[in-house]
């Protein structure tokens, strides 16, 4: 596994770190907690020693499955991170409140590092007014957490606000090849980089959408003198700047962790990992991924609960995969489904809830018709 430093912690930490939003889950919805125990555990001790989760993941049972997880001398040998939401600081007691009740759930009496979850350019003036990071100090000095930050979806101009109006430990933001032009940019991740701030990295599969493509993106990953499959691809671009420290993956099966481990464990997968050449390669697939029109949902969930019930990341999950491979018949049939169950893009009633909080700004009302226009009828014969 490559290591590499956590900015000016003095933590070193796994290039590869276990993202735990999007754990295993039964039938009901709920998380399978054999199955997650059994995939944290494996990373733990396979090299793998840092561990996100959040106040809200999996409705509120991730940093418990985590803690479950790590109990004991794993918890010695790995840093987690975790985050509380602004909406859920509604009084400075309560911050601390939230944070007490994380501590148990993860069965620890610290936090290595401590962020506040999904700031963007309007809550941020807010946060400042509250003094929000004040408690996060008094925190940090009673031992409780290692390291404040924060985590961001938005535009570079906001992001530079947040991060030059505050001495941060580390922010992580969203970024991959596809994505130089949206979030913070590849501009955002040199700021990061210059102040000398522990930079991780999420979403860098795009929510798992470049783990595959459209026959016309094989045909330029297939062109490249080096042969790598669409995930090492991706990784790889992240790998290859030098200020990240580490690379967030929100692995779903055993066999994608062995897999990922498999892959940081190369002795090249760092810093320069990409030539020139290579680099050309990736914004030729870039090119060709953005002449597919599909829709930039990461399946973060943040647009959930819908008051009507739609699956919203369902719904457009299924319409990217329909159009990524030029293929609607089988997505048809699983948004037959959705429908059954009332949770389809007809029940929408346009209330805009959902675009409130989506960190993508996905127009969703609009997208949501266009997805069911393109989607619905299948007949089970």
């Amino acid at each position: 596994m490559q290591y590499r430093g956590y900015g000016k912690t003095g933590y070193k930490v796994s290039l590869l770190g276990m993202g735990c939003m999007r754990l295993p889950r039964k039938e009901d919805g709920q998380v399978d907690r054999e199955r997650a125990y059994e995939m944290i555990r494996y990373a733990a001790d396979n090299g793998i020693d840092y561990f996100d989760t959040a106040f809200g993941y999996h409705n509120k049972t991730s940093e418990e499955v985590v803690g479950e997880a790590l109990e004991g001398e794993r918890r010695k040998k790995v840093k987690i991170a975790t985050k509380q939401p602004f909406g859920e600081m509604t009084t400075q007691a309560k911050i601390r409140e939230n944070l007490e009740n994380t501590l148990k759930k993860l069965r620890t009496d610290h936090v290595d590092v401590y962020l506040v979850h999904g700031i963007n350019g309007s809550q941020w003036p807010d946060i400042k007014k509250r003094e929000i990071l004040k408690e996060y100090e008094k925190f940090k000095d009673e031992g409780l957490i290692g390291a404040i930050a924060f985590s961001y979806h938005g535009n570079y101009d906001g992001f530079e606000n947040v991060l030059t109006e505050y001495d941060w430990d580390m922010c992580q933001v969203q970024h991959n090849f596809l994505d130089t032009n949206r979030e913070v940019t590849t501009k955002g991740i040199d700021l990061a980089s210059r102040k000398g701030l522990a930079l991780v990295v999420m979403e860098p599969l795009r929510g798992g959408s470049l783990c595959q493509g459209t026959d016309a993106v094989n045909r330029v990953y297939n062109g490249a003198p080096v042969k790598r499959s669409p995930v090492e691809w991706a990784f790889r671009y992240v790998a290859n700047f030098p200020g990240v420290s580490t690379i967030l993956s929100g692995m779903s099966t055993l066999g994608q962790i062995k897999e990922n481990i498999a892959l940081f464990s190369k002795p090249d997968m760092k810093e320069g990992c990409l030539t020139d050449e290579d680099l050309a390669m990736l914004a030729k697939v870039k090119e060709t991924y953005e002449s597919v029109a599909a829709i930039p949902c990461t399946s973060c969930e943040y647009c959930l609960p819908c008051p009507q019930k739609v699956q919203i990341p369902g719904v457009f999950q299924r319409y990217n995969t329909a159009s990524m491979f030029e293929n609607f018949e089988p997505p048809r049939r699983t948004y037959m489904f959705l429908t059954k169950a009332g949770t389809d893009a007809s029940n929408c009633v346009e209330c805009g809830e959902c675009e409130k909080k989506c960190p993508q700004g996905i127009k969703i009302i609009e997208q949501l018709k266009i997805a069911h226009e393109a989607l619905k009828g299948w007949i089970e014969l």
